[in-house]
């Protein structure tokens, strides 16, 4: 039986562990941060209910609409799961902060670009929108050195937390890696088009990892959220550590599938 999910030994709580004050206002200052580019996103979805326009390429609503939504939800999960690792509450509220302000600089970014009506990423038209590509390609490399400084934090010291919560943490961060990899791959392959002159090539050639980064980037928030539940009910352990087990399976399925479909069509 995994230890992981046995109800004996009481693995402290984040609440029982108390925090600085200081790690506190981070802590509420990206639930804001989150929230507001939550709303951002769906804010645009009127303005494309509004004013149409296609929903897929490069110039669209839907990618101030997407990536508002999900950056916000992101934040707030991090902020949220990051709470169950054993990291120093200063080191965890920098990282917190620098992450809140990168995900603002990608939502904005993006968001200028879409009121502009041009591409917001690999977009190397105007010194301005070369200035804003990068910044997004920056910033995404910032993104990926932070998240993959929590995950590996996840992976040196058991995370706290209900029975299975270590389990569930590390699983979604895990996931989240291949997200980070695949958005990198994504980046990269489209600056090296752009480089060497297929600017149009470019902008198509992130549609076939889109769905496995799509589908692997949320595990973080949902595994821990699907015990956070389990936790509230009073069904036995073993249920509950089935039911974990065969969201995990569930989900490293669709990842697979989604990078298998990349894959062929790559």
């Amino acid at each position: 039986m995994d230890p992981a999910l046995t109800e004996a030994p009481a693995v402290p709580t984040p609440t029982s562990v108390p925090r600085a004050s200081g790690a506190r206002r981070v802590e509420r200052l990206c639930h804001a941060t989150g929230l507001l580019l939550v709303l951002s996103g769906l804010a645009h979805l009127v303005v494309f209910a509004v004013d149409g326009g296609p929903w897929d390429g490069p110039v669209s609503w839907r990618k101030p609409v997407t990536f508002g939504v999900s950056f916000g939800v992101t934040l707030i999960a991090v902020t949220w799961v990051t709470s169950y690792l054993r990291v120093g509450a200063r080191p965890r509220a920098l990282l917190l902060a620098v992450f809140a302000a990168d995900c603002v600089v990608e939502v904005g970014g993006i968001t200028l670009q879409a009121w502009r009506g041009v591409p917001s990423h690999l977009d190397m038209e105007t010194p301005f929108d070369t200035a804003v590509s990068m910044t997004l390609a920056v910033g995404g490399g910032v993104l990926v050195a932070l998240l993959t400084v929590f995950a590996v934090a996840s992976f040196r010291h058991r995370p706290s937390g209900p029975a299975g919560m270590d389990l569930a943490v590390r699983s979604g961060f895990a996931i989240l890696l291949v997200a980070l990899a695949s958005g990198a791959a994504m980046i990269a392959r489209g600056v090296v088009l752009t480089r060497t002159g297929h600017q149009e090539a470019a902008y198509h050639s992130t549609a076939p990892l889109k769905p496995l980064h799509g589908v692997s980037l949320h595990a973080v928030l949902i595994l821990p959220a699907l015990v956070w539940l389990l936790s509230r009910t009073s069904w036995s352990g073993p249920l509950r550590r089935r039911i974990l087990y065969c969201a995990i399976g569930c989900y490293v399925a669709a990842v697979i599938g989604a990078g298998v479909w990349a894959a062929l069509t790559y």
